[in-house]
């Protein structure tokens, strides 16, 4: 039997986040097989809170394939990997609906930035080379609807020119520079830039594998005064392979959720159990956008939670500590 749910609901503001996290959770309870036999080890069958819905191991979308069964349209074969050297096990998400991916993107930039002023340049080394890579799908996405058509990718290893800022300045826009950690301090080696006093920095993260470690605070720091901007304009972003959702920070280390996004943080001994306020443990999503793979994920992150529903990323948790998903796959 086909199934199918609207897509609709997750951006629907008329529904509270509870009751359309209790129907994706029986949708995909019933028709997602892996995270079925997941709540079902844990004996969970009915929940009536959020907090109770399981989170599953973000190390399923390495060990199996997280999907609805069945699927009525809408059907495509994107998926989307993560990145890293040959041979490694790594995450793969499928899409079923380009459009909800789309849709969340813009519809999640739109709570925070007017995308209109906005011309993106992004610098993406090492996730142009991933032809899977979730992060250049969106910034894609974000060129397109960019009407100036002034949006774009940079050209790597060559330094932001001035001839380019000069024409997004005639246009009255201001520019946001998108990329990982580790490509906009590149930048900022090719060439000091002095970009426009309204820029914003947008990074995404990616500092350990590439550079020396670096806080959070040291990294906004470097970039504000490579760029010679405020460190109030030095943004971020939280996303991943695994999710279909981005959360932001804005010139300070809190995170801010999408509305159809609820971060939670989890005790590392029993995820089912929810940290105090403002205490360290293991980084929670529900992601609604997830419709078609798992929106209830327990992250490998660790971090801490204030009483308005914001976040830090407190670095990775130590993987010794995650068990893996290996029972949740059939062994015929």
């Amino acid at each position: 039997m086909r199934v199918s749910m609207n897509a609709h609901l997750v951006f629907d503001r008329s529904v509270s986040f509870k009751e359309k996290a209790l129907q994706i959770f029986e949708f995909q309870k019933e028709h997602n097989s892996v995270y079925g036999k997941f709540c079902k080890a844990l004996g969970v069958s009915k929940v009536k809170e959020v907090h109770e819905i399981p989170l599953l191991p973000i190390q399923a979308f390495k060990d199996s394939e997280l999907r609805i069964s069945n699927i009525q349209h809408p059907t495509s074969t994107l998926f989307f990997e993560s990145s890293g050297t040959t041979g490694m096990n790594r995450s793969r998400h499928y899409i079923a609906d380009p459009e909800l991916y789309k849709t969340s993107i813009l519809k999640g930039m739109q709570q925070f930035y007017d995308l209109d002023d906005f011309v993106v340049l992004a610098y993406t080394p090492g996730y142009n080379s991933n032809p899977h890579s979730s992060l250049v799908w969106m910034l894609n996405v974000l060129i397109e609807q960019d009407k100036t058509g002034l949006s774009r990718f940079l050209e790597l290893g060559k330094s932001l020119g001035s001839e380019i800022l000069d024409d997004i300045s005639s246009k009255g826009k201001r520019v946001m520079l998108f990329g990982a950690a580790f490509g906009l301090l590149d930048l900022i080696d090719l060439r000091k830039v002095e970009l426009p006093k309204n820029s914003v920095i947008m990074e995404t993260g990616g500092m350990k594998t590439h550079r020396r470690e670096m806080s959070k605070a040291q990294l906004h720091h470097t970039l504000a005064e490579g760029f010679n901007l405020p460190k109030g304009n030095v943004h971020s972003e939280y996303g991943m392979t695994e999710l279909l959702s981005q959360a932001y920070s804005f010139g300070s280390e809190w995170f801010h959720p999408v509305p159809w996004m609820k971060i939670s943080i989890r005790n590392p001994e029993n995820p089912m159990v929810e940290m105090p306020y403002r205490e360290e443990g293991l980084i929670g999503v529900i992601d609604l956008a997830n419709l078609h793979s798992c929106s209830f994920i327990l992250t490998g992150d660790k971090g801490i939670q204030n009483e308005k529903g914001q976040f830090q990323v407190l670095g990775r948790w130590n993987p010794q500590n995650l068990r893996g998903c290996n029972f949740l796959i059939d062994q015929d």
